[in-house]
């Protein structure tokens, strides 16, 4: 039998960090595009890129 990649099941409060992030990464990410659009910057381009890599890794549940 292989490992399992959790041994532990995580603490509730990892469970509902996750979740608040995951719900507030959308309007952030919306938020940060219009911004981008209205006035780019380089830092906005990084964020905004950063955003998107925090939202598809609490999408897929990589963390």
């Amino acid at each position: 039998m292989g490992k399992r990649l959790f041994p532990k099941p995580l603490p509730p409060w990892w469970k509902k960090c996750r979740l608040v992030c995951s719900t507030l990464i959308v309007p952030f990410c919306i938020f940060q595009a219009v911004r981008l659009i209205l006035l780019p910057t380089t830092f906005d381009v990084i964020l905004l890129g950063i955003l998107i890599g925090i939202a598809v890794v609490l999408q897929f549940e990589w963390i």
